[in-house]
């Protein structure tokens, strides 16, 4: 399975990424209908915040009609809009907020790879963004930037 890498120390927070995600999910240039946001660490860093495919998603867990699953052709876990009843358990349930409500479509909305070509990836100009095979080394980045996060969201919580 493949998934997106991010190097935050490339990242600049052009946000071209959520630009180029919602032209391809909603046909238009509005980073409100990405499916994916860049998110500012008090002028540290700034970080595309993606669904990270999950080995097990919480989101799916939680899912009351069974509207997120794995799509077993490319490993991607997505949400089946027309079985989505908007109750928002998903965002609740995941423990790094990368799966968000549309309030224009009234469905739980995140990155789906973009079936497997993922735009934010080929549009992001540092190439901070990386659409990798997943393997020990990655799941280890996976596991090392959601600590930067989960400390500098602590930090930000202090002052």
């Amino acid at each position: 399975m493949k998934f997106i890498t991010v190097n935050i120390d490339k990242c600049t927070g052009c946000r071209l990424c959520e630009l180029a995600c919602s032209l391809k999910n909603s046909g238009e240039c509005n980073p409100a209908t990405a499916m994916i946001q860049v998110v500012g660490f008090d002028e540290l860093f700034s970080v595309p915040m993606m669904c990270l495919q999950c080995e097990k998603p919480y989101c799916a867990n939680v899912c009351p009609t069974g509207a997120i699953v794995r799509d077993n052709a490319t490993g991607t876990v997505v949400v089946l809009k027309q079985k989505c009843i908007g109750c928002k358990l998903c965002t609740m349930a995941c423990p790094f907020g990368n799966i968000s409500f549309s309030s224009v479509k009234r469905v739980a909305v995140k990155c789906d790879l973009c079936g497997g070509e993922p735009q934010c990836v080929t549009f992001c100009p540092t190439k901070a963004l990386e659409f990798k095979e997943a393997d020990t080394a990655m799941a280890s980045k996976k596991s090392t930037l959601s600590e930067k996060l989960r400390k500098a969201y602590e930090e930000m919580k202090q002052t």
